[in-house]
C-alpha cells in the first residue's frame, strides 16, 4: 500500500479554475491593453480574448475578462474610470 500514496499530489499543489466574465468589448487591442491596464493596477486577474475576424489582427475587437469573482469590481472600476 506505501506505492498508493506514492502516487498521490503533494498537499500544496493547488490547481486555480476561474470562470471567466466579460466585463467589456474593445473596439481595438489598443484600447483593450488601456483597459487590462487599468483593471490589473487595481489589483484584479485579467484576460484579453480577441472577437470574430483573426486576420483583423490589432484592429479587432477584443473582449477583456475578469474571473466571475470579480466581475462586479471590475464594472465599477470601470463605470468610475470611463468618460460619458
Amino acid at each position: 500500500m506505501a506505492g498508493w500514496q506514492e502516487k498521490r499530489p503533494p498537499a500544496t499543489c493547488k490547481e486555480v479554475v476561474f470562470m471567466w466574465t466579460v466585463v467589456y468589448i474593445s473596439p481595438n487591442r489598443v484600447i483593450a491593453e488601456q483597459i487590462k491596464s487599468l483593471l490589473t493596477n487595481e489589483g484584479l486577474l485579467v484576460m484579453l480574448r480577441p472577437v470574430g475576424i483573426p486576420h483583423l489582427g490589432d484592429s479587432g475587437a477584443v473582449e477583456v475578462l475578469v474571473p466571475e469573482t470579480e466581475a462586479e469590481e471590475a464594472s465599477q472600476i470601470l463605470t468610475e474610470n470611463t468618460p460619458v
